[in-house]
């Protein structure tokens, strides 16, 4: 597992990682939409042929959310683990595809299809690592497990949920997240604060003589408020070149034309980074409800419910997993860099554990949750090898 990205058996392996995953992107698992079924039984079929140890992962109510495959080696020592999802984002209107989101075609050096880029061409490139390592576990110390997330595009994550609460698995000592895009290793993302507002008023007749201010007006000022409110800058300290930034994504109320609703409800999403934390975002949201409710107060004061919260998280360059990520990146003659990624991730879940993750490096891309989703094959020789090689480094392959 330490040689070169171009050495024998590559082209072989390249093939048959393609072969499966056009398999995967063949069978539609769209999150919280298709039976994930049969994505499962493709990757089961393929695991069992190769005797790589592998079990259904289930939430609390006995669904399928993942499929975990544990890799032990002959020695004891930390484990480590890739993960991808293949379930998928929607599809969006069809019409407007050139090619069927569940094609699986190769074409013109792209793998076509929904999935293709995140992330099932991640997971078979995963999946044929494990099977490497399953034959050979003499040679490290540890384990390797392979999560296959089949409740991530839900936003529920159920099958990371699952693994990490699990009593038989081991916890991971780091996770390296297969998302697509070349250039860059994702060591950082911002995090969240989530919550919804609901916002009251006496309700009317909207041709009263008497002037009532509904729930509609007083939520249009919250929104105000909001969007007017001050957020630091980038948070240089910690390596962030992103500030935090809070954004009004729902807001719901009323009904037809004659009356004014007594009640609103507004969705606010924060994106967070170390210096400006769950509890920062929490306190700016609740004062500008004070001044709302300061400025127009009713009898019933404006409500807000926390709905999510995950923290920021960033490696260092010389941290595991994104050291070994990065150091075989460029051993391979890959111009990357260390990122932080304004959205969130399955690393922002993790680092709430105090699991350290990296959040991407793939292969390039186009199309992803869009139209026309397609992951690049012409890199895929050397992405694989450098995954290859940072496993090899972190379980100590001889």
């Amino acid at each position: 597992m330490t040689g070169g990205p171009r050495e024998a058996g590559q082209d072989e392996t390249t093939r048959s990682v393609v072969k499966l995953a056009q398999e995967l992107v063949r069978r539609p698992s769209r999150g919280g939409i298709d039976d994930y079924g049969p994505v499962l039984g493709v990757l089961e079929e393929w695991l069992t042929a190769r005797t790589v140890p592998h079990r259904r992962l289930h939430d609390g109510a006995g669904a399928p959310v993942g499929l975990l495959v544990e890799v032990a080696g002959d020695r004891p020592g930390p484990w480590w683990t890739l993960d991808a999802c293949v379930d998928t984002a929607p599809y969006g209107d069809t019409t407007r595809w050139s090619f069927h989101p569940t094609c699986g075609q190769e074409r013109d050096g792209w793998l076509l299809g929904r999935g293709a880029a995140d992330s099932k061409l991640a997971a078979a490139m995963y999946c044929h690592i494990a099977a490497d390592l399953a034959a050979r576990r003499n040679d490290f110390a540890g384990g390797l497990a392979v999560l296959l997330d089949v409740d991530e595009h839900t936003g529920d994550f159920g099958g990371a949920r699952a693994y990490l609460a699990d009593p038989h698995a081991a916890r991971p000592a780091g996770v390296i997240i297969g998302y697509p895009g070349l250039d860059e290793v994702v060591v950082g993302g911002r995090g969240l604060w989530r919550a919804t507002i609901a916002v009251h008023a006496p309700s009317g007749h909207s041709g009263s003589s008497r002037t009532v201010i509904g729930a509609v007006t007083r939520a249009a000022r919250l929104v105000g408020l909001l969007d007017a409110a001050e957020l630091p800058g980038p948070d240089d300290a910690s390596g962030f070149s992103l500030g935090p930034k809070l954004t009004v994504t729902a807001f719901h109320g009323g009904e037809g034309f004659s009356v004014t609703p007594d009640r609103v409800d507004i969705n606010v999403d924060v994106r967070t980074t170390p210096s400006f934390d769950a509890h920062d975002a929490e306190t700016l949201v609740r004062e500008a409800v004070a001044e709302l409710d300061a400025e127009l107060p009713v009898l019933v004061p404006t409500e807000v419910a926390e709905v999510a919260s995950w923290p920021a998280f960033r490696l260092e360059e010389d941290e595991q997993p994104a050291a070994a990520l990065l150091s075989a990146a460029r051993a391979a003659g890959l111009d990357v860099r260390a990122k932080t990624a304004g959205p969130s991730n399955i690393g922002n879940l993790l680092a709430g554990h105090g699991i350290p993750a990296t959040a991407g490096f793939g292969v390039p891309y186009e199309g992803l949750h869009g139209i026309d989703e397609r992951a690049s094959l012409a890199e895929l020789p050397d992405v694989y090898a450098v995954h290859r090689r940072a496993v090899a480094a972190l379980l100590g392959v001889r």
